[in-house]
């Protein structure tokens, strides 16, 4: 008789680089994923997914893409064609590579060229980190492609300190959503918000696009993009002029008012006006909100991040907070980094004690033009791509392509399925999905630790990371034991078992059916300037940062605009269809990407919705699919992030159009959003 194949479900974790790292149930039949959805394992998260997880995954692991053999390359390189070789023919081609370009140039000839496709502990940086660490390579600072301004911005004010989680937010009788696309990006953030919109709880939402949350909002600030520094300084200076500020907390808590207001005064109710291009009478209403409230909640996302000014905007309306008084209890706070409270042992499971010393490091953004450099010494000679596609998520596409086309360069590949940036790889090593392995996860979002194991065994001949990077360690030789350590040995690693927040588990066997809440010190909850102190240098909220002074001449905040030279900014933000480019070689990214438009932007250029444009300006031409909305701003065009190159007829995406020159204050950050374009129909 044929047996039955029963399906069972699984728990698991999302490891997306979303803030919320939900926790999952996997429905498997026979070897195969067939259905995901949202667990309660999690208690922020409790049983909700996005729909892209829910969609896209099986396909992801299963569909045509998922690469489970190792290939070698047999066309000219980015066409895409390979035939399939051994894993022993495969490490040795990757050995061969890199041994070449040591031997001609030395060990910084060969760079890693990853970031953050996996957000587990293990796949996201531990065995690769060690193996390339004690290679020599050439480091990269990874953190200016997305996210590093951002944290920068809440370090600078608070330091290391974990900032509030966003269930807190219930507490608040004002919540503001600075820059951050909740349905899209932080969807478990939406929920608080409907509990709080109950109670009576005011919203305020600033965003130039007019998103799902706003139309929930009791305020809309639907600001010029990149002027959110200029609203928060005029914002803070009126309110000291009303006598709105808190003096008592300003002067327990805060450190370098007086630089800062200095600074602040500069602002006006006008420039809102002018810069912004808000309403005055919106602007008066933001601030009677603020003065009204008891208690304020404030959530930022990375998107303000993206401009000249990002670190400005950011580190500006985060001491809207601390100027205020809005800290020190529960539901007053900036819900941001409350994942720092998890007692994560990074250096111990990466050990960058293994880094030579005067080891470079290059920003990760200026790695096409590294690549090109012809004088840079030693010159970069072979790379591996992995964790990351970067040809779908870098600035300036069309010279990172260049980049990668070079013949002379050795390019070993990485992932899960065949990305577009694999195509112009010498060698591909088939890696296994998160499905496939043991990890453990915090979140950046969120404040709680989960481990997942393997649902399914590994397709094909995939591999984890870890054991990628175990045999490409022994293969060059490096015998020592901490390149033989297995998954488990390396979630230990990764968390401090003896902290009590760890609640007396070891890392490798924290129960799969746990979420565990990662508290403050003394078990209560975190909340700023009560249960945790600002971990700076001063041990106060550093309004003025020297750090940031010495660092980048930006000590407290200031708006610097842009020159353009076309009339329109396009913002390439979150998608509903994938986190980053993760997804968008699934069905749900088939046929052209979307790109809003103003009604009175679209008439004068004869524009309809439904129709086929061309989006320019000196670097590229993209193809779009026209919506006609006036949810976005005129001026603006919208257009989501991480498609892939076959969702336009030039072969390109809205990546090419964007500049890798032009960076953020702080941290050299990419500036996707300062990105000035025309629009016109497709002949």
């Amino acid at each position: 008789m044929n047996e039955i194949v029963r399906a069972t479900a699984k728990p698991s974790v999302c490891p997306l680089d979303c803030p919320d790292t939900c926790s999952l149930t996997v429905t498997v039949t026979g070897g195969t994923i067939d259905a995901v959805r949202g667990s309660s394992v999690n208690p922020f998260t409790d049983g909700v997914i996005c729909n892209k997880v829910a969609r896209s995954y099986p396909e992801f692991v299963h569909g045509p893409g998922r690469l489970t053999r190792p290939l070698r390359r047999v066309g000219n390189r980015g066409e895409g064609r390979f035939e399939p070789i051994s894993w022993d023919e495969a490490i040795d081609m990757v050995h061969d590579g890199f041994a070449r370009a040591i031997d001609r140039h030395g060990p910084q000839s060969v760079m890693p060229f990853n970031y953050a496709g996996p957000h587990g502990e293990l796949a996201g940086g531990s065995m690769d980190r060690r193996f390339f660490y004690k290679l020599g390579a050439t480091l990269l600072n990874r953190g200016p492609l997305c996210g590093a301004v951002r944290g920068t911005a809440y370090t600078s004010l608070y330091g290391s300190a974990p900032g509030m989680p966003p269930e807190q937010a219930r507490h608040a009788d004002l919540v503001v959503v600075w820059g951050n696309n909740v349905t899209v990006s932080n969807l478990h953030l939406m929920r608080v918000l409907k509990d709080t919109r109950r109670t009576g709880t005011r919203l305020v939402v600033i965003d130039p696009k007019r998103t799902k949350i706003a139309e929930r909002a009791d305020l809309l600030l639907q600001i010029n993009p990149g002027t959110d520094v200029v609203l928060a300084m005029a914002a803070a200076a009126e309110l000291e002029r009303r006598g709105a500020l808190d003096d008592a907390f300003i002067a327990r808590w805060t450190s370098g008012f007086d630089r800062y207001m200095e600074e602040a005064r500069k602002y006006a109710p006008g420039d809102v006006v002018d810069i912004c291009g808000l309403q005055a009478a919106d602007f008066e209403r933001f601030i009677a909100f603020y003065m009204d409230a008891d208690t304020v909640a404030a959530s930022f996302g990375n998107g303000i991040e993206r401009g000249r000014s990002g670190g400005s905007g950011l580190r500006a309306g985060m001491a809207l907070q601390a100027l205020t008084g809005n800290h020190g209890r529960r539901g007053a706070g900036v819900i941001a980094k409350p994942g720092l409270a998890a007692p994560k042992t990074t250096d111990r499971l990466q050990r960058p004690d293994l880094i030579p010393d005067g080891t470079r490091t290059f920003n990760i953004v200026d790695v096409a033009r590294k690549l090109l450099d012809k004088d840079l010494d030693p010159p970069v000679m072979a790379t591996m791509i992995y964790n990351h596609n970067p040809v779908c998520t870098h600035p300036d596409q069309k010279t990172l392509m260049r980049a990668l086309l070079r013949e002379d360069l050795f390019i070993a590949g990485c992932d899960v399925v065949m990305t577009d940036s694999l195509a112009f790889a010498d060698v591909i090593l088939p890696a296994a999905s998160h499905f496939e392995f043991d990890d453990i996860y915090g979140a950046y979002g969120q404040n709680y630790v989960q481990r997942a194991a393997p649902v399914i065994a590994c397709v094909g001949e995939s591999l984890p990371n870890t054991e990628i990077f175990r045999r490409l360690a022994a293969r060059f030789g490096f015998d020592e034991p901490i390149f033989k350590e297995d998954d488990t040995a390396l979630m230990d690693a990764a968390f401090d078992a003896a902290d009590p927040l760890m609640q007396g588990y070891r890392p490798s066997e924290v129960p799969l059916d746990r979420a565990l809440e990662m508290t403050a010190a003394d078990g209560g909850e975190p909340i700023m300037c009560d249960t945790v102190a600002p971990a700076t240098a001063s041990g106060r909220i550093e309004l003025f940062s020297p750090d940031l002074e010495a660092r980048f001449g930006y000590g407290v905040p200031r708006y610097e605009p842009v020159a353009r030279r076309h009339p329109l900014v396009l913002i390439s933000p979150s998608s509903d269809k994938r986190t980053n480019a993760t997804f968008g070689g699934c069905s749900e990214s088939d046929g052209p990407e979307i790109v809003e438009i103003n009604p009175a932007d679209a008439t004068v250029r004869g524009l309809a919705s439904g129709d086929m444009a061309i989006v320019s300006n000196e670097r590229a031409e993209v193809v779009l699919k026209v919506l006609v909305s006036d949810k976005v701003r005129p001026g603006v065009l919208y257009s989501p992030k991480g498609t892939w190159l076959r969702s336009s007829e030039t072969g390109h995406t809205v990546n090419a159009l964007i500049s890798a020159d032009i960076r953020a204050d702080i941290e050299e950050g990419a500036c996707y959003n300062e990105t000035f374009v025309e629009i016109a129909p497709r002949q």
